[in-house]
C-alpha cells in the first residue's frame, strides 16, 4: 500500500485502531473558571454508587419527582399511534420519529427562506461534561431525554423548564467497563411510561407523570456488560441489547413485557460453549462457521448495542450486530470461518424472537467493522420496481440496500474510501477482499478504521429528495496481530479490560514513525440509494460529527465536533445557516411543534468514541470544556448563548526526566493498552477527559493512589490495581512526563 496516497485521505491515524473507551470513566476535569476544578485534579462528575438501602414507597433514591403535572399525551402512545406518527408531525414519538426511523420531519414552517431568522429559543444546562448522544422524544408538549449513565429528565418543550429527573445511580466504577464513554442514546415511551436503560445494564419503566420507578429489571449477567443504546417499544414489548464485545462478552437482544418487565424472549447473536445445550436452531447453524478456537471462553462478541428497527407491517425487528471478541479472527477462530452472526443484520420475528433471515456485511470480521449503525426502512424504486428495503451504512464503508422481506442484497456501493475490499459481489453477497487488511504478519494501515466509514451517529432519509444524509469520515486504522499469539499461539485475556488481540508495541511504533498526526476530516454526504452515488457532500475539519435531521422545509441539520450547528438545503447541499454552539455535538437534532411554532432541538455535549478518536486541534471541548446543554431554536427565538471561557491549555513545568529509556518505553506500551482509550494517543486528550500532560503537582504526587489505590473510585476513576503493578504505573507517569516535556519544549501548549 502506498501510504503517501492513503494518509491524505485518512484522518487521525492515532485513533484509527482504538475506538473510544472508558478507563473507569475517569479523571474528568471541568472548564477553568469559578468553582471549576483544575484539569489536573482528575475530578469526575460521575454519580456516587447507589447505597444498599431499601427503597421507600417503591421509589429508588435517585428518583426526584416534581409536583409539576405532565400532559397525559404519553398515556395514549401505543403501536397504532406510533405507526401513524405522520398524522401528528408536531410530535417525535419514537427514536427515529416513526417506526421506519427515517429521521425526517414533515414540518416545513422553518425553510430556506426564513432560516436566517432562526435563533435560540431556550437552553437547559444538563450538569454533565461527558458525551450526550440521545434523541429527544417529544409528546404533546413534553420532552423526554436521557443523559449520561441513563439519567433521564422530562422538560417542558415550550419553555425548557425541567419537570422531573430520574437518576439510576450507577456506580462510577462501572464506567471502566465501557468501551466508548458513559453515554445513553435515548428513551422510549408507551402507554404512560418512559423506558430507559442504565449504563450498568438495568432497564427501567418510569411513570411519565413524575419519573417514579414502576419496575426495573437487570438485563445482564454482570460486568463487563454495559448498555448505551435506546430501547424500542412495540406490541407491548420493550426491546434492548447491550455492549461489551471488547471486554469478552456474548451478544444478545431481549424483549420484555412493557407492563411487568417479564422476559418474553431472548436471541443470542453468537453461539456459546458447544458442549452446552444450544439456545436456538439459528445458533446450531452458526457453530460450524466458528472454526478451531475457544471463542466462548473470550466472549465471542456480536453485541447489539445500537441498531434496532421495527417494521409493523411485517412484524419484524431488524437487529444490527457488532464485532467479534477479540477483534482478531485468527485468535477467536484460528480455522477461519464467517463467524455468524457477527457484523450482520438479523430479521427477527417480533413476537417470538426467531430469525427470519440474516445478511452478514463483513464475514469473519477482523477490524471491528460492526453493523450496529442505524438502519432506515423505506419503499424506494430500484431497477424500475418499488421495493421494501432496509438501508444501512455500517462501519465497513459500503452502503447496503436489502429487501427487508427476504434479505436479498439489492446494492452495496462504497460511500467512503475502502482499502480492505474492492467491492461487494452482488451474486454471492460477499465483499471481495484486497489483502490490504491482512495484518497476520505485518502492521497494516487499513481504511476504514475501527471508527468506521460511518459510526453510530444517525443518518436521515428524505422522501422528498430520495436521498440519505450520512455523517461519514475517512480514517485509517493501524492493526498488528498480538505478539503473544504470533510467537506462542496463545492469548491471555485480561479480566474486565480490553482484549483486542492487537500488539500495542507495534501500534505505537507505527504512530511514532509518522512525522505528525494527520489532521482529521469528516463529511456530510447526500447519498442516492437508488443509484449508489454521492449527490453532494460537505467537508469538515474533524470526523465523528453529529447525527442528522432532514425536514420538509428542504433542510438538513447537523452539529459538528468543532462546536457548530449547520443547516443545508437538502437538494443541493448549500449552507444556509450556522450557529457557533461552543460545544461539540454528536447527538442528532429533532424537530417538533409547541404552541404553534416549529422548534429544532439538539443535545450539545461531545463524547462517545471521541474520547480517544477526537482531535484536540479541532475540538470545541479542548477549547471551551464540554458543558452539556439542551438547545432549542425557532424562528425569532431572540436569545443567545453565553460565551464560554477559553480553557488554559498550557503545559505546566515538570521536573527533569530521570527514568531510563527502557522504563519510558514500557510506560508507552502500558499507556497505549490501558490509558489511551480515555486520555488520547500520545497523551494528547481531545478535551473530554483531562490531558495528563497537564497534571498538577498534587496529582502527580498521588498518581499511584489514584490509578492503583482507587482514590477517585466513587467519582469514576476505578482502581487498576488488578491490571497494573506499581512499576507499570510509575512507567506510565514517566512516559506522560516525557511527552509533557517534549511538547512544552516545542512550544505546543494548544496541541
Amino acid at each position: 500500500m502506498d501510504l503517501a496516497k492513503i494518509w491524505p485521505a485518512a484522518v487521525n491515524a492515532a485513533a484509527g485502531l482504538v475506538l473510544a473507551g472508558v478507563i473507569g470513566w475517569q479523571f474528568i476535569g471541568g472548564a477553568p473558571g469559578e468553582g471549576a476544578p483544575e484539569e489536573g485534579a482528575m475530578v469526575a462528575d460521575a454519580p456516587v454508587a447507589a447505597p444498599e438501602t431499601a427503597i421507600a414507597d417503591g421509589q429508588r433514591p435517585g428518583t426526584v419527582p416534581s409536583p409539576a403535572s405532565v400532559p397525559e399525551g404519553v398515556s395514549g402512545v401505543d403501536q397504532e399511534r406510533i405507526a401513524n406518527a405522520d398524522s401528528e408531525p408536531g410530535n417525535w414519538l419514537t427514536h427515529g420519529r416513526t417506526y421506519n426511523e427515517q429521521r425526517f420531519s414533515p414540518l416545513d414552517q422553518i425553510d430556506a427562506d426564513n432560516i436566517g431568522e432562526l435563533s435560540l429559543a431556550w437552553s437547559l444546562d444538563t450538569d454533565t461534561t461527558r458525551g450526550l448522544e440521545a434523541t429527544p422524544i417529544v409528546v404533546d408538549g413534553t420532552m423526554y431525554i436521557s443523559l449520561t449513565w441513563g439519567v433521564t429528565i422530562a422538560v417542558d418543550a415550550a419553555s425548557g423548564a425541567e419537570l422531573w429527573r430520574f437518576d439510576p445511580e450507577v456506580p462510577g466504577t462501572w464506567g471502566r467497563y465501557g468501551c466508548c464513554d458513559v453515554v445513553n442514546r435515548g428513551v422510549a415511551v408507551w402507554k404512560g411510561r418512559v423506558y430507559v436503560a442504565s449504563f450498568d445494564g438495568r432497564l427501567f419503566a418510569l411513570d411519565a407523570k413524575d419519573g417514579s420507578v414502576v419496575w426495573e429489571v437487570n438485563t445482564i449477567p454482570g460486568s463487563p456488560y454495559t448498555i448505551t443504546g435506546a430501547p424500542r417499544v412495540f406490541g407491548d414489548k420493550v426491546v434492548i441489547g447491550n455492549g461489551g464485545a471488547e471486554y469478552g462478552v456474548r451478544g444478545y437482544v431481549t424483549a420484555y413485557d412493557t407492563e411487568t418487565g417479564e422476559q418474553i424472549w431472548r436471541f443470542y447473536t453468537v453461539p456459546g460453549d458447544p458442549s452446552l445445550p444450544v439456545e436456538s436452531p439459528e445458533l446450531e447453524a452458526a457453530i460450524p462457521t466458528w472454526k478451531g478456537g475457544e471463542w466462548w471462553k473470550i466472549g465471542g462478541g456480536g453485541t447489539a448495542w445500537d441498531a434496532l428497527v421495527y417494521d409493523p407491517d411485517l412484524n419484524t425487528l431488524y437487529v444490527g450486530t457488532g464485532n467479534g471478541s477479540p477483534w482478531t479472527r485468527e485468535i477467536r477462530s484460528p480455522g477461519g470461518g464467517d463467524n455468524l452472526y457477527l457484523s450482520s443484520v438479523l430479521a427477527l420475528d417480533a413476537d417470538t424472537g426467531r430469525m427470519k433471515w440474516h445478511y452478514q456485511m463483513t464475514p469473519g470480521d477482523n477490524w471491528d467493522y460492526t453493523a450496529t449503525q442505524p438502519m432506515i426502512l423505506a419503499d424506494i424504486e430500484i431497477g424500475g420496481r418499488l421495493r421494501k428495503v432496509v438501508m444501512q451504512a455500517p462501519k465497513n464503508g459500503f452502503f447496503y440496500v436489502l429487501d427487508r422481506e427476504t434479505g436479498e442484497l439489492l446494492s452495496a456501493e462504497p460511500f467512503v474510501t475502502t482499502t480492505w475490499a474492492s467491492h461487494v459481489d452482488l451474486e454471492t453477497g460477499r465483499p471481495v477482499e484486497t489483502g490490504e487488511g491482512d495484518y497476520s504478519d505485518k502492521t497494516a494501515f487499513v481504511l476504514p478504521s475501527a471508527n468506521g466509514g460511518h459510526n453510530w451517529h444517525p443518518m436521515a432519509f428524505s422522501p422528498k429528495t430520495g436521498l440519505v444524509y450520512i455523517p461519514t469520515q475517512d480514517i485509517a486504522g493501524i492493526y498488528s496481530l498480538s505478539e503473544e499469539w504470533k510467537k506462542k499461539k496463545t492469548f491471555t485475556p485480561e479480566k474486565n479490560w480490553w482484549n483486542l488481540g492487537i500488539d500495542w508495541e507495534d501500534y505505537m511504533a507505527a504512530i511514532n514513525a509518522l512525522p505528525e498526526l494527520p489532521l482529521s476530516h469528516g463529511y456530510l454526504k447526500a447519498w442516492d440509494p437508488a443509484t449508489g452515488e454521492v449527490k453532494w457532500q460537505v467537508e469538515y475539519p474533524a470526523p465523528l460529527n453529529g447525527g442528522v435531521l432532514a425536514t420538509a422545509g428542504n433542510l438538513v441539520f447537523q452539529g459538528t465536533a468543532d462546536g457548530y450547528l449547520y443547516a443545508y438545503k437538502a437538494d443541493t447541499g448549500e449552507k444556509v445557516w450556522e450557529q457557533n454552539i461552543q460545544t461539540g455535538i454528536v447527538a442528532p437534532p429533532v424537530s417538533y411543534m409547541a404552541d404553534g411554532e416549529q422548534y429544532i432541538a439538539v443535545l450539545a455535549g461531545w463524547g462517545g468514541v471521541n474520547i480517544t478518536s477526537g482531535d484536540a486541534r479541532t475540538s470545541a471541548a479542548a477549547k471551551y470544556g464540554n458543558e452539556g446543554r439542551l438547545l432549542t431554536f425557532k424562528v425569532g427565538g431572540g436569545k443567545s448563548l453565553p460565551q464560554l471561557a477559553l480553557r488554559d491549555r498550557s503545559i505546566p513545568e515538570w521536573p527533569a526526566l530521570t527514568a531510563s529509556e527502557e522504563i519510558v518505553k514500557h510506560g508507552e506500551t502500558v499507556f497505549a493498552s490501558h490509558c489511551m482509550v480515555c486520555h488520547g494517543p500520545l497523551a494528547i486528550s481531545p478535551g473530554i477527559t483531562p490531558d495528563l500532560r497537564r497534571m498538577s503537582e498534587t496529582v502527580r504526587d498521588h498518581f499511584q493512589d489514584i490509578v492503583r489505590g482507587g482514590m477517585l473510585s466513587d467519582n469514576g476513576m476505578a482502581s487498576f490495581g488488578d491490571l497494573l503493578s506499581e512499576e507499570d504505573v510509575d512507567a506510565v507517569k514517566a512516559y506522560v512526563q516525557k511527552r509533557a516535556l517534549e511538547d512544552r519544549a516545542a512550544q505546543q501548549p494548544v496541541n
